[in-house]
């Protein structure tokens, strides 16, 4: 991927997005509502028309997994359709497109203890799990496409972003001595800067196809919880709860550890760090790590 040409970065405020943009600096073009609405195919097509990208990462996405049940249209209208124009116009410009995808298009195997790979079968369950998979699909109808699947992101705090895990923790911790925490969802939280920068080497490497990036190693939500606090010093007791416990709308995959064998094969691959270093990474960088690490 030659270095002059402009990236266009869909949901440029949100965690990814803002990150992706930070990461290429000049080269990127960033693009968030109200300037793009992903659901409003000819407005975007001008806005496209007028920027002849060079490259197009959608981080763009509809997140909220829980309300997307009472809001499926508009989850699908993001998620899928969105992704059918955003290929349609990368067609039109001959430019790779870059797709976000996430691990819930996997999770139905409860049992399951074997990161899965890029041919393993997707059994999305719920309507955000079931958007992202067409969105995929959707997608994989260009040629030139590279879909990344990823799971559960942290890192800056970005202006358009919903929060995360290790934000939410935080302050839960500040405030109480006692949480109840789901330890039955195993999976990778991913450090957004690492991820950005995964991105941006596959695009420059000319990477096509789907690719699994997330950090290294499996935990559960619980676990995890439990690491943040060991890492900034706070005394928080934590309950393990069951997914059903804790009753969420949606379905939530009870294992959907990503395998990132592929990924790391490429020559040149930043690595991406074990989960436990890319969460004292980040807590370092926010300024919140113990200095006394018990």
């Amino acid at each position: 991927m030659s270095h002059h040409l402009r990236i266009v970065v869909t949901g440029a405020e949100g965690q990814l997005g803002s990150e992706l943009c930070r990461q290429l600096g000049s080269r990127a073009l960033g693009l968030d509502l109200p300037a793009l609405d992903l659901t409003d195919g000819r407005s975007f097509g001008a806005t496209m028309r007028d920027l002849r990208p060079g490259a197009l990462i959608n981080a763009a996405a509809y997140t909220k997994v829980d309300q997307a049940e009472d809001e499926p249209e508009l989850c699908r209208a993001i998620n899928a359709r969105g992704v059918l124009y955003l290929a349609g116009f990368c067609r039109r410009f001959d430019c790779p497109l870059v797709q976000i995808s996430s691990d819930y298009v996997f999770g139905s195997d409860a049992a399951r203890r074997m990161p899965y790979r890029e041919y393993d079968p997707p059994d999305p369950r719920g309507v955000y799990a079931r958007s992202k998979w067409e969105g995929e699909l959707y997608a994989a109808r260009w040629a030139r496409h590279l879909i990344v699947r990823t799971c559960g992101l942290y890192g800056p705090v970005a202006p358009r972003s919903a929060g995360n895990f290790v934000a939410t923790m935080l302050r839960l911790g500040r405030q109480a001595k006692q949480l109840r925490v789901v330890a039955d969802q195993h999976c990778t939280p991913t450090y957004v800067p690492h991820l950005a920068r995964a991105i941006c080497f596959l695009l420059d490497s000319g990477a096509l196809g789907l690719y699994h990036v997330v950090n290294g190693g499996a935990t559960t939500w619980h676990e995890f919880a439990a690491e943040i606090f060991r890492q900034v010093g706070l005394a928080v007791s934590l309950e393990p709860i069951s997914t059903a416990q804790y009753g969420a709308a949606a379905p939530r995959p009870a294992y959907s550890v990503l395998d990132t064998g592929k990924y790391h094969a490429l020559p040149g691959a930043p690595a991406m760090p074990a989960w436990q270093e890319a969460l004292a990474e980040h807590l370092r960088s926010a300024g919140v790590l113990a200095a006394v690490r018990k």
